[in-house]
């Protein structure tokens, strides 16, 4: 009888991650396509409206990446202090908020207000809100939960661009907003009120699962304050690294295809491959990956995002090649930038860890894609900017070896720090 209650109450566990999984991964395809995929496809239809210079219109962006990092260590905390739940819930409200006031902005300060409250809703809504949420609800255990979570939010770009593109050419980029404010409003604040649990201690951690509280082994002294502050630094500034790339890639991505001699139609095809890349790569992860510990999957990521790179700037004929490359290692880097932190400092402070490394992180995406325009306008800019994601890749590369040979003796990390 105790068996059968304990397997009932296993089953019902089990079920219950997979529906926190499935709606924390779809509100994620929305959260992530109302954000950050929004300018790809509305800034143009935005500035030959409104008149408003493009740059500033892409700017908004910028500015909201820029809050969201300013805020993300306080909703760090939040998640500690109170559960995720009410604050990714709460989320969905302030999208629809800062989608409202982008779609009835008529001057440029308004609208670039309207980002500023969507910078809010992103550093609550986002990926580093949603690990530490996993965090807090699963300790430990989250890995596998995180990863799914990834895998849905892989198809934001594939599903939103066209979704967008087609509210466009109907209705225009005005009610494109609203019916995005109203799909936070319906679907994605519902879903997080209904069928996110309430905050649970987390469990004890095991000893031996491969992703415990140790760096790479279960028995170990604890570390000293300054350990676990060199830690941290080095894993903040080697995702700050990976961001920074990321985001030059995602916006300037097409402008250098096509300065290198490819067609329009040409580029759009190539950067397709980077969507499934990341997502044959998350599931891999899922299924394989999981042996191993995450400072492997992190190495990982950074050697395809190193490698990708680097055939782009020195084998351009092998650029689909290349753009697998570094689709696989975003892919990979994103299921890191949750597993790692929870391998190496626990549970226990999870959310508030993730929340201070998401402000290095985010501050990075939001300076690196402008710095970036600016080489790209100079003769030879195409080179001179791949060829400074090359070396920044490989210098990431170096990091996270260096990373994991400070972490080459077992140190337990579970004391509390400031950073």
């Amino acid at each position: 009888m105790n068996v059968t209650l304990l397997r009932t109450i296993a089953a019902d566990a089990s079920r219950s991650r997979r529906i926190v999984v499935a709606t924390l991964g779809l509100t994620q395809i929305l959260a992530w396509g109302s954000t950050y995929y929004l300018p790809a496809v509305l800034a143009k239809p935005i500035a030959l409206d409104t008149g408003w210079p493009l740059a500033w219109v892409i700017g908004g962006l910028s500015i909201g990446l820029l809050i969201a990092g300013f805020i993300s260590p306080k909703v760090g905390r939040a998640i500690h202090q109170h559960g995720g739940r009410p604050v990714v819930a709460l989320s969905s409200a302030v999208f629809a908020l800062g989608l409202v006031a982008l779609a009835t902005a008529t001057v440029l300060p308004v609208y670039l207000a309207a980002w500023s409250v969507l910078g809010i809703a992103m550093a609550m809504g986002l990926y580093d809100a949603v690990f530490a949420t996993l965090g807090g609800l699963y300790g430990a255990a989250a890995r596998t939960s995180i990863t799914a979570v990834t895998i849905f939010a892989g198809f934001a770009g594939t599903l939103c661009w066209p979704f967008s593109a087609a509210l466009v050419g109907l209705w225009g980029w005005r009610v494109t907003c609203l019916i995005y404010a109203g799909l936070h409003l319906t679907i994605a604040l519902p879903g997080h009120l209904l069928f996110i649990p309430r905050s649970i201690p987390p469990p004890s951690e095991p000893s031996q699962d491969g992703v415990t509280t140790h760096i790479l082994s279960s028995g170990a002294s604890v570390a000293s304050q300054q350990t676990q502050l060199f830690l941290f630094v080095m894993i903040a500034t080697s995702l700050m690294i990976g961001a920074a790339i990321t985001s030059v890639m995602t916006v300037h991505l097409l402008s250098i295809l096509e300065a290198r001699g490819k067609t329009l139609s040409a580029t759009i095809a190539l950067a397709a491959l980077i969507g499934p890349s990341q997502v044959g790569a998350r599931v891999y992860e899922i299924t394989l990956g999981q042996r191993f510990h995450p400072t492997w999957t992190f190495l990982t990521a950074g050697c395809l995002m190193a490698g990708g790179v680097t055939v782009l700037l020195v084998a351009f004929p092998l650029v689909a090649v290349g753009l697998m490359l570094y689709g696989a290692g975003v892919g990979i880097m994103t299921i890191a930038k949750g597993t790692l932190p929870l391998a190496v400092f626990g549970a226990s402070r999870y959310p508030i860890v993730v929340g201070r490394l998401a402000l290095p992180s985010l501050v990075a995406q939001a300076v690196a894609p402008t710095i970036a325009a600016f080489l790209l306008v100079r003769r030879g800019g195409t080179s001179e900017v791949l060829r400074i994601l090359a070396y920044a890749a490989l210098l990431n590369v170096i990091l996270i070896l260096a990373l994991r040979f400070a972490a080459g003796r077992p140190v337990r990390l579970q004391q509390p720090f400031n950073c």
